[in-house]
């Protein structure tokens, strides 16, 4: 079989006796045999492979894939599922123009063998969502009272008796020319460890500046690299608006949690890493969601998501600090930002510099330059993550204090260009041809979006009592060298 190599899998070095490989989420350094550093030059070129159950290189890849360093390809996987296997269960509350949209493009899914379920969760013309079920053949469950999108789904999944069930939301739907877009999802569920599996779910771009930017930052687009979903990682959730279940894994965690309206995706997701399961992300299958109607609409969307992260925590502690970075990565910028001129910055610096100058003391086997260009790349990356941080969560703070302090202005005024400048590299990242004037515009939509999201978090810290959602978290080791 073949695998894809994650963007981050790297080999250091050749020349000696052991084969140093840099890759995965957190960054991991195995130091390998020579036949270990051939077998990854392998998969990593997509080489056939043969993976013998007990193998030395069984052992080796299962390694390199719970690290997030390797992914499997779909396509050399035997496809043990058929959509037989599936019943799709659809929450809906008064969307029954979108519903229809969404259960016609599930036709072709639908006519290889899907079921398909509609729960209605209490909207106001019950009868126009039968109707529309009834007419795509799904079977319709009616909620009186509202209960959220998790009940809703969880009421659907109680009928389901199909090994696996896909929930889907009614305001996505499957492009058009998509074909069998279900199989690279299925296929995964070849490994008995994998128990759910997550489609990229895409905004397609509009002339709209909100769809335009929802085109390129939407927060349900995982991106267009696979993944291995697990906290504190690259992609640490995925969300429910479509995720395919082995249904008895969903059912022995408990399923979603109904006190939870909002992140009961990501605190379902969690629980499924906890009991040891595997989560993967599919970017190669895709479904296309709309962006939201009206700037209003869409900040109470992103403030709603932020408010998430406070009853997440208070389930998941630490898990959702805003800043995970090297407790040296954040003193040396907080020196360089908070300390006075020029004493601050200079020492700053030093911190930055001996930390990283201490790493290939660290790696022994990695050459210096290799180690200096980690530990450089680790900084940067921890000065953007604060940076991000300031401008997404802690503004309330650096907005009250900047009244009455200098210092603070300055953090907040470095905060923002940081955070604009990391945004607009991203945006040229994904789209090359857009023009100044839009881009200014998006990176302005992307600020908002950051301080409506930490708006969001103080919410829900404020109702949990607990501020552990807005502080930083500082693991013994950032990476794992």
């Amino acid at each position: 079989m073949r695998f894809r190599a994650d963007r981050s899998l790297r080999i250091l070095d050749r020349t000696g006796e052991r084969v140093p490989v840099l890759g995965g989420s957190p960054l991991r350094l195995w130091r390998l045999t020579g036949a270990g550093g051939e077998l990854v030059a392998r998969l990593a070129a997509g080489d056939d492979v043969v993976v013998a159950a007990g193998s030395p290189t069984a052992a080796l890849v299962d390694r390199l894939l719970d690290a997030g360093a390797l992914h499997p390809d779909p396509t050399t996987l035997p496809s043990r599922c058929s959509p037989s296997d599936v019943t799709v269960v659809v929450p809906v509350r008064d969307r029954p123009d979108a519903l229809d949209g969404l259960l016609s493009s599930l036709g072709p899914f639908r006519d290889a063998g899907a079921g398909l379920v509609v729960v209605d969760d209490g909207s106001v013309d019950g009868p126009a969502h039968e109707r529309v079920s009834q007419r795509h053949g799904a079977t319709y469950i009616r909620r009186d009272r509202s209960g959220g999108p998790g009940v809703a789904r969880d009421d659907g999944i109680a009928t389901v008796t199909t090994p696996l069930v896909a929930i889907v939301d009614s305001d996505c739907v499957v492009p058009a020319g998509a074909g069998r877009w279900w199989e690279p999802l299925l296929r995964l569920f070849d490994d008995d460890r994998v128990a759910a599996v997550a489609p990229r779910v895409r905004t397609p771009p509009g002339p709209a500046l909100l769809a335009r930017y929802e085109g390129i930052r939407s927060p349900l687009d995982m991106g267009a690299d696979p993944a291995r979903v697990n906290p504190g990682t690259r992609v640490s959730y995925v969300p429910a608006a479509a995720l395919v279940l082995r249904t008895d894994a969903h059912r022995a965690v408990g399923g979603f949690d109904p006190d939870l309206s909002v992140g009961e995706d990501v605190d379902l997701v969690w629980r499924l890493a906890d009991a040891g399961h595997r989560i993967r992300y599919e970017p190669t299958a895709v479904l296309d969601h709309p962006p939201r109607r009206g700037l209003g609409a869409w900040m109470r969307q992103r403030v709603g998501y932020g408010s998430s992260a406070g009853p997440l925590d208070a389930r998941h502690p630490w898990r959702v600090a805003p800043v995970r970075c090297s407790p040296w990565s954040a003193a040396g910028w907080a020196a360089i930002v908070l300390g006075p001129v020029p004493a601050g910055p200079i020492a700053g610096a030093a911190i930055l510099g001996i930390s990283a100058a201490l790493l290939p003391r660290r790696l022994a086997d990695v050459r210096t330059g290799a180690a200096l260009r980690l530990a450089v790349s680790g900084h940067g990356a921890a000065g953007v993550q604060l940076a991000r941080a300031a401008v997404r969560v802690w503004w309330p703070v650096l907005l009250a204090a900047s009244t009455v302090s200098r210092r603070a202005r300055r953090v907040s005024a470095v905060s923002v260009a940081v955070t604009a400048a990391d945004v607009a590299v991203s945006l040229r990242r994904e789209d090359p041809a857009l023009g100044a004037g839009p881009l200014a515009a998006i990176v302005g939509l992307g600020l908002l979006d950051d301080a409506a999201y930490g708006a969001g978090v103080w919410i829900g810290a404020l109702r949990v009592r607990s501020p552990r959602a807005l502080l930083p978290a500082f693991p013994r080791s950032a990476h794992r060298f």
